[in-house]
């Protein structure tokens, strides 16, 4: 199968020509090896290679020479490669040496100096829609920071549709299967997750029975703010079982490292509101499909809850978000405040300027959504707050279009970069 271009392409490339070095970052299979393959000259494979282990105790330096930029695939397997890197890049004295690709973290005890000045990072992570596919991206977020208004797209997704592509994810293993082959293979990830990696992530074992019982409850709060008490009284009443909060917060820590999980922090904004703001994040699995596996979910669950798969298109809408917003020099955020006033998702570039989302699946949540919206905007402290540049709803089914109170109601299969 040919490559299919990814977003994160031209930022890999313009921070290989900014540094010596660029670190990509993500879940195991979200296709960090095969972008950085356009790109590379010479490939170093860590944990299939036989002689590294033996070159790293008697001239680890070695692995650094070939032709660049190298890649260093799968680098946390020998952390201390990092420092020799990091001295090979100030001998050298270029930009595009090395890309490190990596699907954990490593340790915080190994001892790594800082790579400022000679690493930058790419965070990547599973296919969007506009990569899939799936979306034309034709109504594009660059656009949505313009305050562009939107001619009617009519690109809408089926209900059925979407719940498919739920269950099958953004995994580029997944292209071209269907949905049972990737029901099957997502639920394989799941197993192998609490299986081997969890424990294998810093040689401590863990118990894939609990593991499994944090990965279910965690899926069950997709798209909520969780907290550690919150996982401890869903697994104790939902599971029949009891995780110590310790074990919880450990578990937590192993699934950050492996970047399977990700949150979506709060929004810091100044309000008139006497209402506090609430700082929790979201939580979300790295692709929304791990969400419907590790509850066993298939099409038919899903259709007969919509309210649960409200939720699940939540996340699925967050992920392509980061993926856009990131290509746009942004972040992704939420807001919730005492009275229980919330947006789904708050998009942010590091200048200040702003647009907000709120996630609906249906075309039935569209006025809610909006007078949500107006009454969001209402409480901002305007002497303190830049204006958004556009308010938007983005919506599963039905078509894309601006209403007259300037809100753009956006389908998912429109919205792109």
């Amino acid at each position: 199968m040919s490559y299919i271009n990814r977003i994160s392409d031209s930022e890999l490339q313009r921070k290989l020509n900014t540094s010596g070095a660029v670190l990509i970052r993500g879940a195991k299979a979200c296709g960090k090896t095969e972008s950085a393959k356009q790109f590379a000259k010479s490939i170093l494979n860590i944990d299939r290679d036989l002689q590294v282990p033996e070159l790293m105790k008697t001239a680890p330096q070695r692995l650094l020479l070939g032709k660049t930029p190298r890649l260093i695939d799968e680098w946390q397997e020998q952390p201390k490669l990092w420092n020799y890197i990091r001295h090979e890049i100030d001998h050298r004295g270029q930009a595009a040496q090395f890309i490190l690709t990596g699907s954990a973290n490593p340790e915080e005890s190994v001892k790594m100096h800082s790579g400022a000045g000679r690493f930058t990072i790419l965070d990547m992570r599973t296919m969007s829609w506009q990569e899939l596919g799936f979306s034309t991206g034709k109504i594009s977020m660059k656009n949505l920071f313009d305050g562009a208004k939107i001619d009617i797209v009519d690109e809408p997704a089926e209900l059925e549709f979407i719940v498919e592509k739920i269950i099958t994810g953004g995994f580029p293993a997944l292209l071209g299967k269907n949905q049972r082959q990737a029901l099957d293979l997502n639920r394989a990830y799941i197993d192998l997750l609490a299986e081997v990696d969890m424990s294998r992530i810093s040689n401590v074992k863990r118990d894939p029975v609990k593991v499994r019982n944090l990965l279910r409850s965690i899926a069950r709060n997709t798209s909520t703010m969780v907290e550690v008490t919150t996982l401890e009284a869903d697994i104790r009443e939902k599971e029949n079982n009891m995780l110590s909060r310790p074990t919880i917060y450990d578990y937590l820590d192993a699934l950050n490292r492996l970047m399977i999980i990700e949150e979506q922090p709060a929004w810091n904004i100044h309000t008139r509101s006497s209402a506090s703001l609430r700082k929790a994040s979201k939580l979300h699995f790295t692709d929304v499909a791990l969400s419907a596996a590790a509850l066993g979910a298939d099409a038919g669950s899903l259709l007969a809850d919509l309210r649960f798969t409200g939720f699940l298109f939540e996340s699925l809408v967050t992920h392509d978000l980061r993926v856009y917003a990131q290509a746009n020099d942004a972040k992704v955020y939420h807001y919730h405040d005492s009275s229980r006033l919330e947006v789904d998702a708050i998009v942010q570039k590091y200048n200040g300027d702003w647009i907000a989302f709120e996630i609906k699946l249906g075309t039935g949540q569209i006025e809610e959504a909006a007078a949500n919206l107006h009454k969001f905007i209402s409480i901002l402290d305007d002497k303190r707050v830049k204006p958004p540049k556009s308010l938007n709803i983005v919506t599963g089914t039905g078509i894309s279009y601006t209403r007259t109170d300037g809100i753009n109601v956006i389908s998912l299969a429109s919205l792109g970069m």
